[in-house]
């Protein structure tokens, strides 16, 4: 479960001036049960080596407790595309992110022994859709993608190519900075948004500046 952010290879190129970092750790493999939402604990490897995607972030772990609590049964038989984030379904699902994090996914992936169920890819908003994409996917999971405003457009474009008339897009950012909020007003123009309301966690992050 990671993030596109900065590092040496990103093509954004973010600047901890834009983006201030939290004290780096080590790289390390730690167990996540999502306070007890899955019996058998994910396994998740962070490294920040190739830049600040390499962790857990808030809104990963909102929108993940959230899927786990609101839609565990009813994903299925569904196709879906993490823009950044994974979760155990029957269908493959596809993780993706810039080139920097491709390693980093493959090896969470090996970690939880999910080949065949996860696969992962690269994503650069704003390019042309791989043939590996789903067109259209029925869900699409999106978190922590609002954080450099240079690459919003291309986000937007992206969202755009990706979600059809029967996609549902479960996004969840940390409201950093008053452009935040103005990507979200462009993306209501575009897209029938809806703030989620049966989260019971809501209240408790929405006091971070978390949205879902």
């Amino acid at each position: 479960m990671v993030t596109s952010d900065d590092g040496s290879d990103n093509v954004f190129n973010i600047s901890e001036d834009l983006v201030q970092s939290p004290v780096h750790k080590a790289a390390g493999t730690s167990s996540l049960d999502f306070d007890g939402l899955l019996s058998t604990p994910l396994k998740l490897h962070e490294d920040l080596s190739g830049g600040c995607g390499g962790q857990l972030w808030p809104a990963g772990m909102v929108l993940s407790k959230y899927m786990l609590r609101n839609h565990r049964d009813n994903l299925q038989d569904r196709s879906m595309l993490a823009v950044a984030l994974g979760c155990e379904v029957t269908r493959p699902l596809l993780i993706t992110d810039q080139k920097p994090m491709l390693d980093l996914m493959k090896r969470n992936v090996t970690l939880n022994n999910l080949h065949g169920t996860v696969e992962a890819a690269i994503l650069d908003w704003g390019d042309a859709i791989s043939s590996r994409i789903p067109q259209h996917p029925d869900v699409i999971l999106a978190a922590d993608c609002v954080y450099f405003e240079p690459a919003f457009p291309l986000l937007h474009q992206t969202l755009q190519d990706l979600i059809g008339d029967n996609t549902t897009c479960y996004f969840c950012f940390k409201k950093r900075r008053r452009a935040d909020l103005h990507f979200m007003k462009a993306v209501r123009k575009t897209f029938d948004v809806r703030e989620v309301e049966d989260d019971p966690d809501r209240d408790v992050y929405a006091r971070e500046n978390i949205f879902l």
